[in-house]
């Protein structure tokens, strides 16, 4: 039976309150293929009642009854990847064996991490004659993205039953199936009722009403700045816990010494994954003015390699963008960069020459960007590259850090002492020496607009944590 236009309440499938439904729409050929309900206030109090009554026993549960939860949510959510693969790939274009492998295979690492992190973290230690301990913040809610949907929800799901939350989910209602089959993931784990709820709906009906709840303790966010500064202004009057991830804008530095065609190239593939829809991309490379014009050739064949189509079509390795929404806001952002004056040396506005239908963005490379260009600033958000020149690499290093977001960065030299220096002068949640793998077990966040809090591993868990201080606890 499909549960597309119900909510998990208090360990059931049940119908919404007042009955509102949006259409889910593939953005490889715009068809609408599903649709789901819109959730409520009312929907959101009657999650949140129930998650608070979860609380008072799922607060207080062993550290190896949650792992033993954890565990056989883990089987389950094996047992069930092909289904959300499919389901990522229809609802946000993602061609399918990127679906499979990388947004459905992040989840799985995600929920693999928590489980080795609960099992020797310590959630207590004498001081003195008194214990500190690390108890479960309480119910929080949960606000996660359209562009990596999977990767969000387990990194918060998962820290948050290993802490003890009880929690409310509220999943981007662009791409809201996979949250739909992983609450039947965690239903049949045997997941407790009212520990974990899920209700759809848009950001000003059901996000507002979460984060303005006065018994949710804590919220997690990711998306937007823009909105997550709502979310925080709608917390504020409960004093509540705001995790915020938000966007970013991130500086790829290749200094003078590199194999400049490889650099670029394994740029090009960072700021192109997931179609460039990933807060982290790094959609700003800079280069040394001198090897400028041979970067933006290899920038050029690089991106020139690139097959658009639909999620299903056989070769696709850059799927279309998630909306129209997204699609308009890429258009301006590409027609703004030749306004400005940056040259384009790839792709442009429009779709390729052979698709006429989908969201689909021509694999794009803007060269000669100067660092007050909108395309220099704005989050663009799909297969965009900025090349900027530089004259010195600290005066790269300055135009790197002069942005409102702090995600990430990535620096590339032979020189790892170099690259250690200026990791240190980064001001970004994450820095990246010479593309390496992806790490589970590294905290993710940002600085400045990018947000606050950290997410993955034991840096997530501790952010669904209050911490006591029990004064005299050996005191004869």
């Amino acid at each position: 039976m499909s549960h597309d236009l119900q909510f998990y309440i208090d360990g059931a499938w049940v119908d919404p309150i007042a009955p509102s439904v949006l259409d889910v729409i593939d953005p490889s050929n715009e068809d609408a293929f599903a649709r789901i309900s819109l959730g409520s206030k009312a929907d959101v109090d009657k999650a949140v009642a129930a998650a608070r009554r979860a609380f008072a026993t799922f607060g207080f549960t062993s550290r190896a009854e949650r792992l033993e939860l954890l565990r056989r949510i883990v089987e389950v959510y094996k047992k069930r990847r092909h289904d959300l693969a499919l389901a990522v790939s229809r609802e946000m274009g993602a061609p399918r064996q990127f679906a499979l492998e990388s947004q459905v295979g992040i989840g799985l690492a995600h929920l693999e991490k928590i489980v080795q992190v609960l099992e020797s973290f310590e959630f207590e230690h004498v001081k003195g004659s008194s214990l500190v301990v690390k108890e479960p913040i309480g119910v929080v809610g949960l606000i996660t993205p359209w562009n990596w949907p999977l990767n969000q929800i387990t990194c918060k799901v998962g820290p948050a039953l290993a802490a003890g939350c009880t929690m409310v989910l509220k999943p981007s209602e662009i791409a809201p199936l996979d949250a739909i089959i992983f609450a039947e993931i965690l239903d049949e784990a045997g997941v407790p009722k009212g520990v974990f709820n899920l209700v759809n709906g848009d950001g000003p009906t059901v996000g507002q009403a979460l984060a303005s709840h006065p018994d949710v303790d804590m919220m997690s966010f990711t998306g937007s700045t823009r909105a997550g500064i709502l979310v925080a202004k709608a917390a504020a009057d409960t004093v509540k816990r705001v995790h915020q991830e938000l966007g970013g804008k991130s500086a790829n530095i290749l200094f003078p010494d590199v194999d400049l065609a490889v650099a670029v190239r394994k740029g090009v593939a960072g700021c192109f994954g997931n179609s460039g829809q990933s807060c982290n991309a790094p959609t700003r490379m800079f280069v040394p003015r001198d090897r400028h014009d041979e970067a933006a050739e290899h920038a050029k064949a690089a991106a020139e390699t690139y097959v658009v189509g639909a999620a299903d079509a056989s070769g696709t390795n850059l799927g279309p963008v998630v909306s129209q929404i997204q699609y308009d806001k890429i258009q301006d952002l590409i027609e703004s960069g030749i306004a400005e004056g940056a040259r384009l040396v790839t792709g442009g506005p429009g779709r390729p020459a052979d698709l006429n239908r989908g969201y689909y963005v021509r694999p794009t490379v803007f060269a000669d960007v100067r660092p007050d260009m909108r395309i220099a600033r704005e989050e663009i958000f799909g297969p965009v590259l900025s090349i900027l020149p530089y004259d010195s690499v600290e005066q790269a290093v300055d135009q790197a850090n002069d942005t409102v977001y702090g995600l990430a960065s990535y620096i590339q030299t032979k020189d790892i002492r170099k690259a250690r220096d200026v990791a240190a002068r980064m001001r970004t949640g994450n820095v990246h020496i010479n593309y390496p793998a992806w790490d589970a077990g590294m905290p993710f966040g940002g600085y400045k607009q990018s947000g606050n809090g950290r997410e993955y591993a034991e840096y997530g868990l501790e952010d669904f944590l209050e911490i006591k201080g029990i004064l005299g606890y050996d005191a004869a």
